[in-house]
């Protein structure tokens, strides 16, 4: 398969690294634009204001790999991977492996599962991929489930295009209970914002927390990683609160249809 990856940990990355080699000994054409640097966080930015920037890089990745490091957010490699760095287009679009999971509504900040969702807006099958920790260095049990995912009959794009939120528990594959699907928990956190001041005197802050799970409801993939299984959890990029409607229609607002009068 002809593959696009990208992530939010920079170009050099020990969890894209060693994701693509992994997948191009596996036999797949596999194409690398990834941020210069830790883009972390950055949701679906991109770059508008200042031009974008691409480096051919080759070490520490396989030589049949082409890999360029891009200027921008994880949303600008991908847009500009499909529009002007590949020849034609991927059959995935993978982003990962990231370090730390991106569990729960973490989804709507990652610039990990950012990455993918262009993808899927490009029309292209998507996954997301993320390691539940950010310390861990043991990549193989994530890279592995990729390419066991991508040998799958149903990999090779039958049906809509699909984005796949992956994460996967540190620990050794033999600790890993299994892969199950999960939809989406809420992660909650104790923030804190801890003021600090510069040396000219002046005020900033440093934003801080930690992940309160334990709030966490049964049976979304929050809870599921802590059973020590990988998660998948399928996402779409419609935000609409279909199931709110009927509540602001009681605002007085008619339900929009296009050509009919009755919404003017």
């Amino acid at each position: 398969m002809k593959l696009l990856i990208s992530n939010d940990d920079g170009i050099y990355s020990l969890g894209v690294v060693y994701l693509a080699n992994t997948l191009a000994l596996a036999g797949h054409s596999v194409t690398v634009v990834c941020p210069d640097r830790e883009r972390s966080a950055t949701g679906h930015a991109l770059t508008l204001h200042k031009p974008l920037r691409v480096e051919r890089v080759v070490a520490p990745y396989d030589s049949e790999i082409a890999a360029w490091a891009c200027s921008g957010t994880p949303s600008d490699c991908i847009k500009l991977g499909l529009d002007e760095l590949l020849d034609e287009g991927p059959d995935w679009v993978i982003s990962g492996i990231n370090r730390g999971g991106n569990l729960g509504s973490d989804v709507l900040y990652s610039g990990t599962v950012s990455a993918a969702m262009e993808g899927l807006m490009a029309g292209v099958n998507s996954m997301a991929v993320s390691l539940n920790s950010s310390s861990a260095t043991d990549f193989e049990p994530a890279a592995s489930f990729v390419r066991d995912w991508l040998d799958k009959p149903q990999s090779s794009g039958i049906g809509p295009p699909i984005l796949l939120n992956v994460n996967v528990p540190a620990l050794p594959a033999t600790d890993i209970c299994g892969v199950v699907l999960a939809p989406l928990g809420m992660r909650h956190y104790s923030e804190t914002f801890e003021q600090r001041v510069d040396p000219r005197g002046k005020i900033y802050y440093w934003i801080a927390g930690e992940a309160l799970d334990t709030q966490a409801a049964s049976d979304t993939d929050i809870v599921a990683i802590q059973d020590n299984y990988i998660t998948v959890t399928p996402l779409h990029f419609n935000l609409t609160a279909y199931g709110q409607f009927d509540a602001v229609q009681q605002w007085g607002l008619p339900l929009y249809s296009s050509g009919s009068t009755d919404s003017k």
